[in-house]
């Protein structure tokens, strides 16, 4: 009786063990204390839930171009393409008689090492030797202007005319310079002026200038 007892109870110990691992095992899972394995991939996955912007490279680094690519943007909106007075140098051309005028062809060209714009007309006063103005600023002639790209070493020019004072019998005097101002700019060019006497007053006085083109004149 005594060897035939002894099995059983190793049995029924070994059957209570399992058990009581059973529910051990089933109070961890109603606890909510998973198995290590889960609480690793737990872990790797948490940053996913957060924005990304400070843990991930790539999405820091795609957050960094729109705000790099608007700076690059906002300067080259600030760059000034037009040419400025210190970069241009004046002439006045030879005279080009007609029907009574007196043309001349004013000559703006980009001196610089860049390649700037000109729009518009130029402005245009007879000066004497001490720099007083003579008679009014040029009328503006009929244009359509256009905006002209002038590379290095290239030009523009506009049309000055007035009527020849022997035949309109304007006052007249005779200029030192002509000075010149590019298109948007304050800065004049001075230009001596050895063509004689202009009108500045009385009948038929009026000088015009037309709107710059390309080119050095006709």
């Amino acid at each position: 009786m005594a060897n035939t007892s002894q099995p059983v109870r190793r049995t029924a110990l070994l059957a209570g063990g399992l058990a009581v691992l059973g529910l051990l095992s089933a109070c961890g899972s109603e606890n909510g204390t998973p198995p290590p394995s889960h609480s690793a991939r737990a872990s790797d996955a948490a940053p996913s839930a957060g924005t990304g912007t400070a843990t991930d490279p790539g999405t820091a680094a795609a957050a960094g171009t729109p705000s790099d690519t608007a700076g690059s943007a906002s300067a080259s909106a600030r760059t000034d393409g037009r040419c400025h007075t210190s970069e241009l140098r004046a002439a006045v051309g030879r005279l080009d008689p007609g029907a009574g005028q007196r043309n001349f062809p004013l000559v703006l060209t980009n001196t610089s090492e860049r390649t700037c714009t000109v729009y518009g007309y130029p402005g245009a006063a007879f000066v004497d030797a001490s720099g007083r103005q003579l008679g009014p600023d040029p009328e503006r002639a009929p244009g359509s202007p256009e905006t002209l790209t002038l590379t290095p070493g290239a030009s523009a020019w506009a049309g000055l005319s007035f009527s020849s004072p022997e035949i309109s019998g304007a006052r007249t005097a005779t200029p030192a310079a002509l000075l010149v101002t590019p298109p948007d700019e304050r800065a004049s060019l001075k230009v001596e002026w050895t063509a004689g006497a202009v009108p500045v007053g009385g009948k038929a006085s009026s000088v015009s200038v037309t709107a710059l083109e390309a080119g050095s004149g006709p």
